[in-house]
């Protein structure tokens, strides 16, 4: 069978009939090679025992080979068996899509049993099914159900309070200090179920990860993640600066070793650092305790507000009147509780009134859970209220 078969110059025709058996076909008609060679041709002859024609293709009938091989007893049971024989088992295509569909189904149990813990989670166990991200990441299911058995290891142990070096995590968590590297599998599908159970907002780059990390307590790096302040109290250094009425950088490292002893009944909370600036300069050591995110909140700036919350100050936000500033805003409050300052649809109004010919908003709509009905009057009224435009009254309600 495989001097007569297996001859090299039958290997098309071979291939031909394995993917008829694959696909359920019939093992009968003609099956053409366009452009064959002479040892295609000479091997086609020493088959059939006649010449196969000398046209441009080479045309063999699936009916005529099967004879031949049950005559001659080299396949008593025809080209079907002859085939498997020379080239292994054959799975029907289809059993084996169904095969390979409930292997990637049960794939997913261990996020489909996290997802019934955390409700939570369950669009983002949905997005997964659906994105392909694991079966580019991995390629089969069996490698897919020992990561996310991993994964969901790793996100049932989060958020780490107090926060902890990512190494010592995973080695504590994973057995390996290197298993949460950046570009692993491991890491990529982790860090996007973290995002998922703190609400972190989409990014990219080095910096945005060590904030996501670090968003459900998993520190890359102590002093890069900072916040700055103005006229807070607690520390030699910052009632130092309180007295001088300057701004203050408060690192990670310094909130999660040396909590400090503050003692605010309010802190005002803003987005921008040209109103803490502007508070120093106008009002100096007078002016009301400030927090500046500088954007979305770093882990130094939700450490430091839910350590003024879990000590009784009252915390009050102001942000910029645009969708970006409106997820910025629902971000905090997802993870440290606090009250509108000068942030209410009726504020927009008033700002928008006051101050004409503001800039188009643009981008994709947000939601405002602390005043639903917020997002309705910035798509009606289409323009942007950035926190420099009502500068004044923030300054206002800061002055002591």
């Amino acid at each position: 069978m495989r001097r007569l078969l297996g001859d090299p110059g039958l290997s098309w025709l071979v291939d031909r009939v394995r993917r008829r058996l694959e696909r359920e076909q019939s093992l009968t008609g003609p099956v053409s090679l366009s452009a064959p060679t002479e040892e295609q041709r000479a091997a086609a002859e020493r088959l059939l025992g006649r010449s196969p024609g000398s046209g441009r293709s080479l045309t063999v009938r699936l009916d005529d080979v099967d004879a031949v091989l049950r005559r001659s007893g080299v396949s008593p049971h025809g080209l079907a068996a002859a085939v498997t024989a020379l080239t292994g088992p054959v799975v029907a295509l289809d059993s084996a899509r169904e095969a390979d569909a409930r292997a990637w189904q049960e794939a997913y149990a261990p996020l489909d049993a996290m997802a019934d813990e955390i409700p939570a989670l369950a669009p983002w166990t949905v997005r997964m099914r659906g994105d392909g991200l694991l079966r580019r990441l991995v390629g089969t299911p069996a490698a897919a159900h020992s990561l996310l058995g991993e994964v969901v290891t790793v996100l049932r142990a989060l958020p780490a309070d107090p926060p902890v070096s990512l190494p010592a995590f995973a080695a504590r968590v994973l057995g390996a200090a290197h298993a949460l590297d950046d570009d692993t599998p491991r890491a990529t599908v982790t860090l996007a179920g973290i995002r998922a159970l703190t609400g972190f907002p989409d990014g990219a780059g080095a910096e945005w990860r060590r904030e996501a990390w670090a968003s459900a307590g998993l520190l890359r790096d102590e002093l890069s993640s900072t916040v700055l302040t103005l006229n807070l109290r607690g520390t030699p250094v910052l009632d130092w600066a309180a007295d001088a009425g300057e701004p203050t950088v408060l690192t990670l490292r310094q909130l999660i070793r040396n909590p400090l002893a503050i003692c605010a009944a309010s802190v005002r909370i803003c987005e921008n650092p040209t109103v803490l600036a502007a508070a120093a300069d106008v009002h100096g050591a007078d002016s009301a305790p400030l927090i500046c995110l500088q954007g979305q909140p770093s882990v130094a700036a939700v450490t430091l507000l839910r350590h003024l919350h879990q000590g009784g100050t009252t915390l009050h936000y102001h942000g910029d009147f645009d969708w970006g500033g409106l997820r910025i805003a629902a971000a905090l409050l997802r993870r440290v509780p606090w009250l509108p300052w000068r942030y209410t649809t009726a504020d927009y109004r008033a700002a928008a009134l006051t101050h004409p010919g503001g800039l188009p908003l643009t981008g994709r709509p947000a939601e405002a859970p602390w005043d639903p009905c917020l997002p309705d009057a910035l798509e009606e009224l289409g323009v942007r209220i950035e926190e420099e435009t009502v500068l004044d009254a923030l300054l206002s309600d800061l002055a002591r």
